[in-house]
């Protein structure tokens, strides 16, 4: 019983205080109707679309068409996080072609272009360099420590609101980045891997790790043997037809890396030295505690979904997500690679364009200590442009 009582409390402490109000895209819209008759303001339609948690995709055309239901800067805001959340989840019924599922022999064909895609095309690709925008959206800024002696320098781009118990607490935007990226054999460089920022110290997390390689994925996938047709789905205006894959502990070379988490076991140094005077011994020093900081790396096992155009075999979206202990102080990393075609020079070659990561970390290092937690959710969007032949 003891034991199933600490589980209770962790989850508690895991928990929001507020309740989340679980909706599809349908009810999204109805309820920013409803609160556009009730002519709330902005802070007000923000504050609801905070509480949202959304069952389907709200893909950029749809979310689109609510602009006219957002008052202000706070609730669009909330109705990009919302795009952010929801972006690895398939979209409404309606949304989805009714054509049905082809029968085995073609889905075995569609998934044999795509892994000579992946591997003799995508693989293959010359180097390239790129310049990627990314936004930050990101809840508890001011969750770091007291003990540690760090303090976030972050600040909440969106004001207080009373009916709140910790506004902080909620996704919100915090900046926008520009990058100059480098592409290696269709694997994304990570600019961040020499990066000397102390993330987490200042509020942040950093992924180090270089994105998913394409080839790679689909290779692990096919030797674990676990793809399976799931649907058809539309992209860049056509359907795609979506295979979801799981690779296990054993075949994964999915890397993770994240900056930076605080070591709970903390050091007090007291430096002294003592003399007499007078007959009686004095002691002078100086107490400090100090903070390590370390990353987090590791090898995950992980499943997602393959987005195939079927004729082609070309892939136009990957989505992966890692897998993780309860206990580790990673508990979500889950991502979104969009494809479309681009112009590099005199040639057209299928890029990415669009990536939505989504994670969850304990910024306080061991997520046991003390049997009490606190999560910190951070998304970001980025978009690529300017390709150019690499050296």
């Amino acid at each position: 019983m003891k034991r199933f009582g600490w589980i209770f409390l962790l989850v508690l402490a895991a928990s929001p205080v507020w309740a989340a109000k679980n909706l599809t895209v349908q009810q999204l819209r109805e309820l920013l109707q409803s609160d556009k008759q009730a002519n709330k303001a902005d802070e007000a339609v923000a504050t609801d679309l905070k509480q949202v948690v959304l069952t389907e995709q709200l893909s950029r055309a749809v979310m689109n068409g609510l602009a006219e239901f957002l008052p202000g800067a706070h609730s669009t805001e909330q109705i990009y996080v919302l795009e952010a959340r929801s972006a690895l989840l398939p979209p409404p019924a309606a949304e989805l072609p009714a054509t049905p599922a082809p029968d085995a022999a073609t889905q075995t064909a569609i998934l044999n272009k795509a892994v000579d895609y992946a591997t003799k095309t995508y693989g293959q690709l010359p180097a390239l360099t790129a310049t990627r925008t990314t936004i930050r959206f990101q809840d508890n800024v001011e969750a770091a420590a007291a003990s540690s002696g760090m303090h976030s320098g972050a600040t909440d781009s969106a004001a207080s609101d009373p009916n709140l118990v910790n506004a902080s607490q909620f996704v919100h935007y915090i900046n926008s980045t520009e990058s100059k990226i480098q592409i290696q054999g269709g694997v994304e460089q990570n600019p961040l891997a020499k990066d000397k920022t102390q993330w987490g110290a200042n509020g942040y997390i950093a992924l180090i790790a270089n994105g998913p390689a394409l080839a790679s994925v689909i290779s692990e996938a096919q030797a674990t043997g676990k793809i399976t047709f799931l649907r058809w789905e539309p992209v860049n205006g056509k359907a795609a037809a979506v295979y979801s894959f799981a690779v296990d502990k054993k075949k994964t070379h999915y890397a993770v890396n994240y900056c930076c988490f605080p070591d709970v076991d903390q050091a007090g140094m007291l430096s002294y030295s003592s003399r007499s005077q007078g007959g009686a011994p004095q002691a002078h020093g100086n107490l400090q505690t100090t903070t390590s900081w370390h990353n987090y790396k590791a090898t995950v096992p992980y499943h997602g979904e393959i987005f195939v155009d079927p004729d082609t075999g070309i892939v136009v979206r990957l989505v992966t997500q890692a897998e993780f202990k309860n206990t580790e102080v990673v508990h979500q990393e889950d991502q979104r690679i969009d494809f479309a075609p681009v112009t590099v020079g005199s040639k057209t070659l299928v890029l990415p364009v669009k990536t939505v990561v989504n994670t969850e970390v304990v910024p306080n290092g061991d997520s046991q200590a003390a049997g009490k937690f606190t999560t910190r959710h951070t998304l970001f969007t980025s978009e690529y442009k300017d390709y150019q032949a690499g050296s």
